[in-house]
């Protein structure tokens, strides 16, 4: 299975494919989608067009974005929903399926602490996928949240859901 991982941003849309097969999780590319400066409709199109551009290159057979947090400034939050709404936009016209992350949820995921930093995030990545060198900052983000979603869809995760449970806020429930 191919997964595409994505970590919205307003000005830079970090992005990360993985394949996965079994327990084995293998890098296959990264990146950043990088928006121009000005209107907010041309960083939109930048990112849709950008995202559509990956899905075809790249052909995953499956997406995982991150869920936007609430910012402490409404208008940055704003601008991340859209920004993150034209990513999903771009994977739902590719008819990729969508599974969706909080941050609490990548860090106890790939760290297994979900106050963990960036810098954990991006070394644990690293130290997941065998890369040489470390990724940058969002494509690092993408590839966690792709990891991530590698995890929940696992045999382990199945069978929870079978059972009825499933993981809220990082948490069984």
């Amino acid at each position: 299975m191919r997964i595409l991982g994505i970590d919205p941003g307003s000005r830079v849309t970090g992005f990360g494919v993985i394949d996965v097969d079994g327990q084995n999780r293998t890098y296959v590319a990264s990146g950043c989608i990088r928006t121009p400066g000005g209107e907010l409709a041309a960083r939109i199109k930048s990112i849709l067009r950008g995202i559509a551009e990956v899905v075809e290159t790249y052909k995953p057979d499956i997406a995982a974005v991150e869920i936007v947090f609430v910012n402490v400034n409404p208008q940055s939050t704003l601008m991340l929903g859209q920004a993150r709404g034209a990513a999903m936009s771009a994977l739902v016209l590719a008819n990729l399926p969508i599974g969706e992350y909080t941050a609490l949820q990548v860090k106890q995921a790939v760290v297994g602490n979900g106050h963990a930093d960036k810098e954990q995030v991006s070394q644990m990545v690293q130290r997941m996928l065998r890369l040489n060198g470390a990724p940058q900052s969002d494509a690092a983000d993408a590839l966690a949240v792709a990891l991530t979603h590698a995890q929940h869809d696992s045999g382990a995760m199945k069978q929870l859901a079978s059972l009825g449970l499933t993981i809220k806020r990082g948490r069984l429930a």
